[in-house]
């Protein structure tokens, strides 16, 4: 009798919450996007103070994965999230480039780039 009744709350429990809208539901890849997204925000800031000329080459790398991703809702406004927090760490920390941003530079877009592959390998068609 109780399972009966616990299975009968379920039911009534799941009927009654609204579903939740596609683009809105986690990607089991979300946290290595979020990672990669503070990593560009990272390499926009660092790469600028170093003197790299590359303008918004980070920037634009950021808006090819939200494109690409298309989040909306939740998931947009944390790969954001993550890209700002990136920019503002390092703006935080470093006024100029030093040897520390130079090995910092070097090891995020090694990250990123892992990150990357492995995700293409994972989730790729």
């Amino acid at each position: 009798m109780t399972t009966r009744f616990l299975a009968i709350f379920a039911l009534i429990l799941a009927c009654a919450c609204p579903p939740a809208r596609a683009q809105d539901v986690a990607a089991p890849f979300d946290g290595e996007l979020q990672r990669l997204a503070e990593i560009l925000g990272g390499l926009h800031y660092l790469r600028g103070i170093c003197g790299s000329n590359e303008g918004n080459k980070w920037r634009t790398e950021m808006q090819a994965l939200i494109d690409a991703e298309t989040p909306s809702g939740e998931r947009r406004t944390r790969m954001i999230a993550g890209f700002n927090r990136g920019y503002n760490g390092f703006q935080q920390t470093y006024r100029s480039c030093t040897p520390a941003a130079t090995v910092a530079i070097r090891r995020y877009i090694e990250e990123g780039s892992k990150i990357s592959r492995d995700l293409t390998a994972r989730y790729a068609n």
